[in-house]
């Protein structure tokens, strides 16, 4: 019940949504796994990027022996945090301390847990936290909104969790400009509610519970991106505090710069392990004064991705262009009552600032979609009907939930350039149907992104090694297909030996020169995106088992 309060305050459409399923379900599936809250997954539900969680007993077996015998901080390194942040916002309580350890949205496990929780409140806080840590050699583990899923929240060596749940103010607002400064820990849908009553808005929408730290630490995305672009994109400036405690700013606020190395762009994507971000100056825009909702649906994954490229070729404004296959089609139905065809589906969402260009872009729409024949056709220009299309998707994963009540979901996320992922999902798609697990697929269509939501239960090895092995075969296919093993989860402690083959020896040892001149004592976040020291890789031999670790 306290993930479930704290989603309610990071998100309130995460307790929206979940009222609306049974919560004895929920309940019975969060309570088969220590590690799994059901609740926490409606990140990918509106499309990131990103969640859901599970962790068997025996990967944890163990935990509590090895903490014990753990080296701790000493009391005076302890003294020296209070005073710098007061005693109240340090703890070294074992539920804290198991609520930063294992993160409800991931199911990498380790066998060590962080050694206190600090919360400061400024960038002269955190700079101060992190100088002492670097004097004694004591890592340090940024903690956001938890949303995450591929490990970046575990402290494989113990040290700090540094939660920056009292550092989530807009510190800056310039409307002429349309930008915005802030601090790491706001949510993005607390920051919009804040933009709302302006008319402006920041659409990025990695799903209710994510900080804008850690959405720019994790380069994430969402539905929007397809318009607006990702993180990258979307940050202009940041404020970060290296290895050692020093204090930089990335960039100036200008709209652009020719000053020097991209240091915002080194840090976005980073995942913590080159500089801790305490400020962030996004770029916001109008909300679009007018919007349209059109679903569609195919018989193959061939005409729905042709559809799209053919609309993005002709410079249509599309907000999202959102894809879901009969299995997931077959769900919604269920847990609906609704009489929808079983084929592959698409929802666009069409905007402008005039209502005559609302109206050609659909003209344009529609009759490209009819050229491609498709089964069901509808669009509306109403708020409450759009409301209802985009509900359903944002709420797939519920559904799914609802669907197989005694499983959860191992979220998978994939990538590749626009005209491939018709033939990645194709060939994915029937590995998927072929497997025993239920594997209904969603992808962002626009930019080439896909998941399929592999629904399992935690606690059979059988099922956890056959979700491991789909992942790894989708991550193989798109990298063959010039793509990348994560759109918008990042690397984290799970995808590390995805990246090496990604990346190959010459990038790696690039990325490894630049972790080690910025942080030499590795102590920001070790154990998340490059591997580390035999010491840390050590403290994932109680991991679930992984093709990619």
């Amino acid at each position: 019940e306290a993930m479930l309060g704290s989603l309610y305050r990071r998100g309130a459409l995460g307790w929206k949504v979940l009222r609306r399923f049974s919560s004895a379900r929920v309940r019975a599936s969060a309570a088969r796994s220590s590690g799994f809250v059901a609740g926490a997954a409606l990140c990918l539900a509106i499309g990131t990027g990103s969640t859901c969680s599970f962790s068997s007993a025996a990967t944890l077996k163990g935990k509590a022996e090895a903490q014990e015998a753990s080296s701790r901080l000493s009391e005076a390194f302890l003294l020296k945090l209070r005073g710098i942040v007061g005693e109240e916002h340090v703890s070294v309580e074992e539920e804290e301390l198991r609520s930063r350890g294992e993160p409800a949205n991931s199911y990498h496990r380790c066998h060590r847990l962080p050694d206190v929780t600090v919360s400061p409140s400024s960038t002269e806080q955190v700079s101060a936290i992190v100088r002492l840590c670097a004097d004694h050699e004591v890592a340090v583990t940024p903690y956001g909104g938890a949303t995450s899923i591929e490990g970046q929240l575990l402290a494989p060596r113990g040290g700090v969790s540094l939660d920056f749940g009292r550092m989530s103010k807009v510190l800056r607002l310039s409307e002429g400009d349309f930008d915005v400064t802030v601090q790491p820990g706001i949510g993005y849908l607390e920051l919009n509610e804040i933009l709302k009553p302006k008319g402006l808005w920041f659409p990025l929408d990695p799903g209710p519970g994510a900080s804008i730290g850690g959405m720019a630490a994790c380069r994430c995305s969402g539905s929007t991106a397809v318009r607006y672009g990702t993180m990258r994109e979307n940050v202009i400036s940041l404020t970060v505090v290296m290895a050692d405690g020093s204090i930089v700013k990335t960039a100036p606020r200008s709209k652009k710069s020719a000053a020097g190395y991209d240091l915002t762009r080194l840090m976005v994507g980073s995942e913590g392990t080159l500089g801790v971000i305490t400020e962030a100056t996004l770029r916001i825009y109008k909300i679009p004064a007018f919007k349209a909702a059109l679903r569609c649906s195919f018989l193959s994954i061939e005409d729905a991705s042709s559809t799209v490229q053919e609309i993005m070729g002709k410079g249509v404004a599309i907000g999202r262009a959102e894809l879901m296959d009969d299995t997931m089609i077959h769900v919604l139905n269920n847990a609906n009552g609704t009489s929808y065809l079983p084929h592959v589906t698409m929802l666009f969402e069409i905007t402008g600032e005039r209502r005559e260009e609302l109206e050609s872009s659909m003209q344009t729409i529609t009759e490209i979609v009819e050229s491609h024949k498709p089964t069901s056709l509808k669009f509306t220009t109403d708020s409450t009907e759009s409301e209802q299309i985009w509900r359903e998707r944002k709420e797939a994963l519920w559904h799914c939930f609802a669907a197989y009540p005694d499983k959860t979901a191992f979220i998978t996320d994939v990538c590749v350039p626009v005209t491939r992922l018709a033939d990645l999902i194709s060939v994915c798609k029937a590995e998927l149907d072929a497997s025993p697990l239920p594997a209904p697929i969603v992808a962002h269509a626009g930019d080439g992104n896909f998941h399929s939501l592999i629904m399992l239960d935690p606690d059979n090895p059988e099922e956890l090694h056959e979700a491991e092995r789909l992942s790894a075969f989708m991550v193989r296919k798109a990298q063959e297909m010039d793509g990348t093993c994560t759109g918008e989860h990042g690397i984290g402690a799970g995808k590390i030996g995805y990246l090496e083959k990604e990346q190959g020896p010459s990038g790696i040892r690039v990325m490894r020169a630049i972790k080690d001149a910025l942080d030499p004592r590795g102590i920001l976040n070790p154990g998340t995106l490059l591997r580390d020291s035999p010491a840390v890789l050590a403290a994932k031999d109680k991991a679930p088992p992984s093709g990619c670790l």
